[in-house]
């Protein structure tokens, strides 16, 4: 049984080969967005990787960077088979090469729809890469003299200032690592000595947080150091007061910063796919339509579009069956391919 079966007349299927050809060309920039938007999302997140620990939210930028680019080929070929579509003499040309490009462009096309869904599936990986990211970055913030940790201390302050965010949940994750360089403590001071022997492991730490933390909008001097000490400043009280810090941690940050630009792009990517599998299903139309005028003399008979010959489990069988076909004859060809090195001792020729 035939599916979606249409009648063509002659001057429908010449409106449908003019409007797709519009179409296509619509998507072709459409795919050409769809490419810009991820070179853009990869970029931002190529920015932050040093506070990433890994990278398979990359998977989205990868997979928008193809398919725009896919999609840009697959309509300006679907632009060529609409103009020919008009001239019945230049269509049959089409007739082998259109099925294998519907496998592919419908394959294609549905990767910006895995790439819509992979967008919010992996937000837990995101908040999970930069959680332990952040955590590294915080804790080599002093390495400025170590090799490969050289800019980790302005990455985390360019960072801090731009986001207006403290630490990796909040400004009380900077007590628990030293985040600044024995090079800049002095060992005979009695409170360095004191807070070095205090800590198990050596470190020194202390109840205070780099001036990145510090947030311009409030109308009181940068408190940094002696936070949880209510006697080191007037008229202070940690407890009750807000204090002049950002509240907010650079993970929840970058988190919502990331999950803002994908909502963004999201809609975006849905609108390109809805776009394409219109393409794709009227292209089809018009292919079979334009079948039934090949080898008539008069070319101006209406004919009949669809999208399937027969219905979708007998054509899953089909396809099936031939897929079959095509591995058995691979294997044969494998199989004939291969040639012994050596013959049987008994085939051997005698030598004296």
């Amino acid at each position: 049984m035939v599916l979606l079966k249409i009648k063509f007349p002659f001057q429908k299927r010449v409106r449908l080969a003019q409007g797709l050809w519009l179409l296509s060309w619509v998507a072709m920039f459409s795919g050409a967005i769809t490419f810009a938007m991820g070179v853009f999302l990869k970029t931002e997140l190529h920015r932050r990787s040093e506070v990433m620990h890994s990278m398979d939210i990359h998977i989205v930028p990868n997979l928008l960077m193809a398919v725009g680019l896919a999609s840009v080929g697959i309509n300006i070929c679907a632009g060529k088979v609409c103009q020919d579509s008009l001239d019945p003499s230049r269509f049959p040309r089409w007739k082998t090469f259109l099925p294998p490009f519907f496998c592919f462009s419908v394959f294609i096309t549905s990767l910006l729809l895995v790439a819509m869904i992979l967008s919010f599936a992996l937000q837990p990986s995101l908040e999970e890469s930069l959680k332990i990211g952040l955590k590294n970055g915080i804790r080599f913030y002093k390495d400025t003299d170590t090799p490969g940790r050289c800019f980790q201390k302005e990455t985390i302050d360019r960072l801090q200032i731009e986001f207006q965010c403290c630490g990796n949940t909040n400004y009380r994750d900077w007590f628990e690592v030293q985040w600044i360089s024995n090079r800049y403590l002095d060992f005979t001071s009695k409170e360095v000595k004191d807070r070095v022997r205090s800590n198990v492991d050596g470190r020194y730490l202390l109840d205070g947080v780099p001036f990145s933390c510090c947030n311009p909008a409030s109308p009181r001097p940068c408190i940094q150091y002696s936070l949880l000490d209510n006697s080191a400043h007037y008229n202070y009280e940690y407890q009750s007061e807000e204090l002049n810090l950002y509240n907010r941690g650079c993970r929840q940050a970058l988190v919502n910063y990331y999950m803002g630009l994908m909502n963004t792009i999201g809609p975006c990517v849905l609108f390109d796919f809805l776009l394409q599998m219109t393409i794709l299903v009227s292209l089809r139309y018009l292919q079979t339509a334009m079948e039934g005028v090949i080898g008539q003399e008069n070319v101006e008979i209406e004919t009949e579009g669809y999208i399937l010959e027969k219905g979708v489990k007998e054509t899953l069988l089909e396809t099936k069956e031939k897929m079959k076909k095509i591995l058995q004859f691979a294997q044969v060809g494998d199989a004939s391919a291969v040639t012994p090195d050596t013959q049987p001792d008994a085939e051997k020729p005698a030598t004296a």
